[in-house]
């Protein structure tokens, strides 16, 4: 079960239940204070906003994550901003 940011076709994020295997090409993220699970785009690894973002999760979690996946500290709305300018590159 995912989202569609409107104006985008396909967005290659979506919200995902813990039981949604990740897919190949893909890596699953936790946002904000809630935790939410993210299914995104491993293509977003190279992107130089995208890398920033893992700067700032290193300092604060290092390479310490609980949660079995990627967390990181911002909250939803500046992360699903990101990864819809990430879309439209």
């Amino acid at each position: 079960m995912g989202f569609r940011i409107p104006g985008i076709r396909r967005a290659s994020f979506q919200a995902a239940p813990k039981a949604v295997e990740v897919p190949k090409g893909y890596l699953a993220v936790y946002v904000g204070e809630k935790m939410k699970r993210f299914i995104i785009s491993i293509s977003y690894l190279s992107q130089p906003s995208f890398q920033e973002l893992l700067s700032q999760v290193e300092e604060e979690f290092g390479y310490d994550h609980p949660m079995g996946g990627l967390t990181i500290p911002c909250n939803e709305d500046a992360f699903l901003d990101l990864v819809s300018r990430l879309n439209r590159l």
